[in-house]
């Protein structure tokens, strides 16, 4: 490996941890905060709030990587310019293609780390501070878990408890659903079976139900059930798909086509963990050939300035294309990668005669 190329991936590399532990830092204490206000009210250890944010804040770390290495790249160039580094490559026939070239290679290295062992450790930090924070929430009475033998929810009301299982889900509807219900002392108290469940509303309206109690079965047309659960809250449990790894992510996908429920979220987040690395990358082209067109200007502030400016834009094209692919009014394919193509085309024509500046 050339001098010059250890020279410029150290460089780029120290640029990248100082950023990056300056702003996982100030995630850590956000998040301090924020779990100091949500357990004021609870007896726990003073510890506690320091405890949980150790857990969280790697997932918010994760979505803010690209953002990051937008930053950091400003600063590494901002280093180049103050010792004249920059100066002195152009003399020695170094061109600025092959920086960023070689910039961009470390980006990628970084990115597929990234998704193989710091989105890993996020994703299961994240899984347990979920489990953890449950045990703080109201509605720690009932919970819900899909697998591949369908949705499973135990359901907690007027002191009865009611394991459910269905096989489908149609919109607010379950189908091929078991109900079983017991009491304060987990005596059965009775069990039913139905094709057709209406979830809409907390009353469901579960109809041609079987219902098996005392050894003896009867027919109903139409049964009122109560329940914590409807069609909304059901679909936001599984929302949180960042405490998910792409293991996990994958199986899940299989369980949801088992039950006949939209893939779509999953899917998109999948697809962003895979795009990832190349997202990075982009933003350390996008912010190289920033720093390179301003580097005759003397404020520091405006140059960073700029970048913010972009980190903002591109934040809300990413989130407007992930909404209109998860809402599917676009194709998920195209919401995932019209941001990425629409920049990576920016930038190529943004490249062009950057040897000169």
């Amino acid at each position: 490996m050339k001098t010059y190329t250890k020279f410029l991936i150290n460089g780029f590399i120290k640029s990248f941890l100082n950023v990056f532990f300056i702003m996982a830092s100030l995630v850590f204490i956000l998040n301090i905060l924020k779990e100091i206000e949500y357990l004021s009210d609870k007896e726990i250890s003073s510890l506690y709030p320091i405890y949980l944010s150790m857990m969280s804040s790697p997932s918010i770390i994760f979505e803010m990587l690209p953002f990051i290495f937008l930053i950091a790249t400003q600063f590494f160039f901002l280093k180049l310019f103050n010792n004249d580094e920059i100066i002195i490559f152009k003399y020695s026939g170094l061109k600025n293609i092959k920086i960023i070239n070689i910039l961009s290679l470390v980006s990628f290295v970084i990115g597929v780390l990234t998704i193989t062992i710091f989105y890993s450790l996020s994703s299961n930090l994240q899984h347990y501070y979920l489990q953890v924070k449950n045990q703080f929430s109201k509605d720690k009475v009932y919970l819900a878990v899909i697998n591949k033998n369908g949705l499973w929810m135990k359901d907690v009301v007027n002191n009865q408890t009611s394991i459910i299982n269905s096989s489908k889900i149609d919109n607010n509807f379950l189908s091929n659903t078991f109900i079983t219900t017991f009491d304060e002392e987990f005596n059965l108290i009775r069990s039913l079976k139905s094709d057709k469940i209406d979830i809409k509303d907390n009353e469901w309206l579960i109809y041609d139900a079987t219902i098996f109690k005392d050894n003896v079965s009867k027919k109903s047309d139409l049964i009122k059930f109560q329940s914590n659960f409807n069609q909304k809250r059901v679909e936001s449990l599984f929302s949180n798909l960042s405490s998910l790894s792409l293991l996990k992510l994958i199986d899940l996908r299989q369980n949801y086509k088992s039950l006949n429920y939209s893939t779509v979220d999953v899917d998109m987040q999948i697809y962003k963990i895979a795009t990832y690395p190349l997202l990075l990358v982009i933003m350390t082209i996008l912010s190289s050939i920033i720093m390179l067109n301003t580097k005759k200007s003397n404020s520091k502030i405006i140059k960073i300035i700029i970048g913010l400016f972009f980190s903002v834009v591109i934040y809300y094209i990413n989130n407007f294309f992930n909404v209109m692919g998860s809402t599917e009014k676009l194709p998920l394919m195209v919401s995932i990668w019209t941001p990425i193509v629409f920049l990576g085309l920016i930038n190529s024509i943004l490249l062009i005669n950057i040897n000169e500046k």
